[in-house]
């Protein structure tokens, strides 16, 4: 699949997807996970005041939870619809002063050199002044094939998406299988962590985001959760005091490298 193919599969995909997106955040143990540990490194690492871009921002989640914590955002998405309702969201928040959200392409970048003070989410490093953190968020590849082996789903692709990571129409359509999500590359911790050095940026950390919660992802195993407070404060302390091994963040679903330009 060309660059461009694969950028439309993406747009396409998340246009479709927008409130999706949106809740998937907020409402099961899973998307909480990701989205409490996400904001937890944030904390952990972005200065007191900063202008900061969140590009991939879909529909705005994170920018919001940045602009309420005093910073000054750019939320950037490729799917038009994602903008749409990031733009409703912000709006319903009294937050427009704060936020900025434009359309545009993280691999491409329509900003000025040196323009923020930290990125969320690697023509990043281009646009983060110098010595700014970077933050990158992306699909773990063991824990996705997890996921998959343990719900028994595409299984003949599974041996070369550990191969080589790529899950995309290609890959799938040798074994018969149609995508369910957007075209992605699947991430390997230490591939991650090399990736960022080589564009330049000083890695500070490789954390899982999920990590050993990433089994919630599966409706039967969430479904068995007992919604008592005592349960979850459980699930999360374990989330949070195992997050940052590096064992657990090449099994997580999702994890967060960060460094700085």
């Amino acid at each position: 699949m060309t660059d461009d193919a694969s950028a439309s599969a993406v747009q396409a995909f998340y246009d479709d997807h927008d409130t999706d997106e949106w809740e998937r955040l907020a409402t099961g143990i899973d998307g909480r996970l990701e989205f409490e540990s996400t904001t937890r490194a944030l904390e952990s690492h972005l200065p007191e005041t900063a202008r900061v871009l969140d590009a991939g921002a879909g529909a705005g989640r994170y920018a919001i939870w940045l602009a309420e914590h005093g910073y000054e955002v750019t939320a950037l998405d490729l799917s038009r619809e994602q903008v749409a309702l990031a733009r409703e969201q912000v709006r319903r928040r009294g937050l427009a002063d704060r936020i900025s959200v434009v359309q545009g392409s993280i691999t491409d970048l329509s900003l000025p050199a040196s323009a923020f003070d930290a990125t969320c989410c690697l023509e990043l490093r281009r646009v983060t002044r110098s010595g700014g953190p970077v933050a990158v968020s992306v699909l773990g590849r063991l824990g996705t094939i997890q996921l998959y082996l343990a719900a028994g789903y595409q299984l003949e692709a599974l041996p070369a998406l550990f191969e080589h990571g790529d899950y995309d129409a290609e890959t799938l359509e040798r074994y018969g299988y149609e995508p369910a999500f957007a075209p992605a590359h699947l991430f390997r911790r230490a591939e991650l962590r090399s990736l960022l050095a080589e564009r330049g940026l000083s890695v500070r950390t490789v954390r899982g985001l999920e990590g050993l919660g990433s089994v919630f992802h599966r409706d039967p195993i969430r479904e068995t959760l007992a919604g008592d407070d005592a349960t979850l404060a459980g699930i999360r302390e374990t989330v949070a005091t195992t997050n940052d091994d590096p064992t657990v963040a090449d099994l997580s679903v999702h994890m967060l490298a960060v460094g700085t330009a």
